[in-house]
């Protein structure tokens, strides 16, 4: 269950809204600390993606940061030993402690990220686990794990996935050290789209988002937890899994919408109940 927190009034660290369009914008606000994490911010995003991921209004999300010059340098270290520390660091399972990104909140709508200035350590939970990264010529990809004595895991883990295993052990191993520049992590896939300024940066995400939401909300998050799903086990099982995703969707009514739509030239009215089903099949 979400923590129960008004996402109506002021969040801390955290500037939340959602659009008319069906786009929730979700983003870093201290940049007067580099955007850093906070430990109160954590059940926040806990609120926040729950929102994201049970509201049918809500069909594209994008996260993003404030200023120019740190999309997120991570865990505020100064906030370490405080007394809220404790759910940050707290000593259970992993999907009971740790709940910043869209993956590790189920969230299975599209999600974009969009990186603006230096993304450090505990901000790549936000990168790695996107669908869509974008960022400005400015960005770069920095972890510090352990520079501070802590271990480099599971934003590393998700490195792993995106970047070459070489590169992703140099940011790993080398912390400080190695800075991976935007265009680096644009040749390397951790970066899907370039884009000049960090001006530049929002309305490219937007833009993007609002092509999204021409498409059935259903499909595409049928979809995304096919071709996420097929990441975590082999080839055969991960096939199974997506043909059981898609016979999931015959019943569905955007199954028929869709090709019914293009045959009558016409944009499609989506039905964004995934639950949704066609009485013609039922």
């Amino acid at each position: 269950m979400a923590p129960d927190i008004d996402l109506r009034g002021p969040l801390p660290g955290v500037h939340y809204e959602r659009r008319e369009d069906g786009i929730a914008l979700i983003r870093l606000d201290r940049p007067e600390r580099g955007n850093a994490l906070l430990p109160a911010m954590q059940p926040v995003f806990r609120a926040i993606w729950s929102e994201v991921r049970d509201d049918d209004a809500i069909r594209v999300a994008i996260v993003s940061a404030s200023g120019e010059r740190h999309f997120c340098t991570g865990f505020d270290v100064a906030e370490a030993e405080g007394e809220d520390a404790g759910d940050v660091f707290a000593n259970r399972p992993l999907s009971e402690s740790v709940r910043w990104s869209p993956h590790q909140n189920r969230v299975w709508k599209p999600v974009i990220c969009a990186v603006n200035g230096l993304c450090v350590g505990g901000g790549l939970h936000f990168v790695v686990d996107a669908d869509i990264v974008l960022a400005s010529e400015n960005a770069a990809f920095m972890d510090t794990h352990v520079n501070v004595g802590m271990v480099g895991a599971l934003e590393n883990v998700g490195l792993a996935r995106r970047l070459p295993l070489g590169s992703a052990l140099r940011m790993t191993l080398m912390g400080r050290h190695y800075r991976m520049p935007a265009r680096r992590a644009y040749e390397l896939g951790l970066v899907d789209e370039l884009v000049d300024t960090p001006e530049a940066l929002l309305p490219a995400a937007l833009e993007m988002a609002g092509q999204m939401l021409e498409n059935s909300p259903q499909a595409m998050a049928l979809s995304k937890q096919a071709v996420w799903g097929g990441l975590e086990q082999g080839y055969g099982a991960a096939l199974e899994q997506a043909w059981a995703l898609l016979r999931r969707h015959w019943q569905h009514p955007d199954f028929r919408e869709g090709p019914r739509a293009f045959a009558e030239k016409r944009p499609p009215s989506w039905n964004p109940d995934p639950n949704a089903r066609d009485e013609d099949e039922t």
